[in-house]
């Protein structure tokens, strides 16, 4: 790495944990991250067998807070944040002014009215900080990622871990809730959220103590198989859920509706940025739709791909693919012409120059 991209990439709490672990490091929205530590195959299987642990410290964390935090981020996200008590999180989307997408966030609500978390993509937490600041409504925005580390752990076993290092029961206070909890005799959020469809949580931790939890995670997850997990199986995982990812399935220019992310756009609770556009594409005004497929001749799924009809008509593209090690088989997430979306449909993807027959699945591929 030369001198002029040791000063762009940046680095994780835990940059020298994964080189102790050998891990393999690439670039990743401008952080340098591990893509695997040893197999990517094995480290999908454990996360669906046991335990993983993630290191998403590059993911950043924006704080709303005074007695206009709610009204600016009603107005800002599409998903109705009044519904939250203390102590819930939300998916939620950031729309543009064109009706395209910032961004896919998380928002944890700290205290009700008054405090609030979100979680943005690393890629464009620069961009979606600067969003909130030009949209706001009055609140005290302030963006808090130098101060936090955030590790995932994901995984059938996952809780019975979380209990051995914090002492305390996660499993039962279901998904998308949170609590506040002491670690190393400082605030840790400990959240029932995750992006591999298994049991799980994922912990804010101050920046200096990540290291130390990551750690103690590793050494009280070896009864567990605990492994740690790069971005390779963390793509495999979310592909095998049609998790969307950003720069892939939503973009500055995708509309919820087609996006299969009509759930969580509330446009009868509220206002928010750009609502008549976005839901003048629901049902009728929808061109196209996100859908899962499964390829019925040999072949692996690109992003960029694009998909044909049997007539040889341009219908779509692909936004995600991969072999999926739970499956053993090619997968695909893509956008295609709503009269090609139905389940069951055949199309062809264009792999090298060669058409290759594919499906239209229902989704997520692995249930879960």
């Amino acid at each position: 790495m030369d001198s002029k991209n040791t000063t762009l990439i940046k680095r994780t709490p835990l940059f020298n944990d994964h080189l102790k672990l050998n891990a393999k490091m690439v670039e990743f929205a401008g952080w340098e991250m591990p893509i695997q530590y040893s197999q990517l195959k094995e480290e999908h299987h454990n996360v669906r067998t046991h335990v993983g642990l993630f290191d998403v410290s590059h993911m950043g964390e924006i704080r709303f807070k005074g007695p206009k935090a709610l009204e600016s981020l009603q107005w800002l996200t599409t998903n109705d944040i009044s519904k939250l008590k203390a102590g819930e999180a939300q998916y939620s989307l950031l729309p543009n002014h064109e009706g395209g997408l910032v961004d896919d966030i998380i928002v944890y609500c700290i205290e009700e009215n008054a405090n609030y978390l979100v979680c943005v993509n690393a890629a464009n937490k620069d961009k979606d900080f600067s969003w909130m600041l030009a949209n706001n409504k009055g609140a005290d925005i302030s963006d808090e990622s130098d101060s936090w580390g955030q590790i995932a752990i994901q995984g059938p076993k996952a809780f019975s871990l979380l209990k051995d290092v914090f002492s305390d029961d996660f499993s039962t206070i279901g998904t998308f809730k949170f609590k506040l909890i002491k670690y190393k005799n400082e605030t840790v959020i400990v959240a029932t959220t995750g992006y591999t469809g298994e049991k799980g949580a994922e912990v804010f931790v101050p920046t200096a103590l990540t290291s130390t939890l990551w750690n103690e995670l590793l050494e009280k997850g070896k009864p567990y198989h605990v492994l740690p997990i790069g971005l390779g199986a963390r793509d495999t995982l979310r592909t095998e859920m049609k998790y969307s990812l950003y720069g892939h399935e939503i973009n500055d220019h995708s509309n919820a509706y087609e996006a299969d992310l009509g759930w969580v756009v509330k446009p009868t609770s509220k206002e928010f940025i750009a609502k008549d556009i976005i839901t003048s594409k629901k049902g009728s005004g929808m061109s196209r739709r996100l859908i899962g497929f499964k390829m019925k001749d040999k072949g692996i799924p690109r992003q960029g791909y694009q998909l044909y009809s049997a007539t040889d008509e341009l219908i779509g593209i692909v936004t995600s693919g991969t072999h999926s090690p739970t499956l053993d088989e090619p997968i695909g997430i893509g956008y295609l012409k709503i009269a090609d979306s139905e389940i069951g449909n055949h199309f062809f993807v264009e792999i090298r120059g060669r058409k290759v027959k594919a499906e239209v699945v229902a989704t997520p591929f692995v249930k879960k």
